[in-house]
């Protein structure tokens, strides 16, 4: 039976709690601890929705061209072939 809890050690935890918040404050704590985990669950709800478009998007590729500065404009990749041949 070790490691684990009978009604006996449950009652005595729950009179401790009892004794040492009072009963006063037991329930405002739980009110607490009720907003505190509301609050996480909304947070957490709105930072997967905002992450679902963004991986949704396909991410696009730098070509070469861009990369190293050259222009995709095809009229002036023209001249600079006709350039190389010449």
């Amino acid at each position: 039976m070790s490691g684990t809890f009978s009604w006996t050690h449950l009652l005595i935890i729950a009179l401790l709690f009892v004794v040492l918040f009072g009963a006063k404050r037991l329930p405002d704590a739980a009110r607490g601890l009720g907003r505190s985990l509301r609050i996480f669950k909304s947070e957490v709800n709105q930072m997967q929705k905002e992450e679902t478009p963004a991986s949704a998007a396909p991410a696009q590729p730098v070509t070469p061209e861009l990369s190293k500065g050259q222009s995709t404009n095809s009229t002036t990749a023209q001249p600079q072939a006709e350039q190389k041949s010449a």
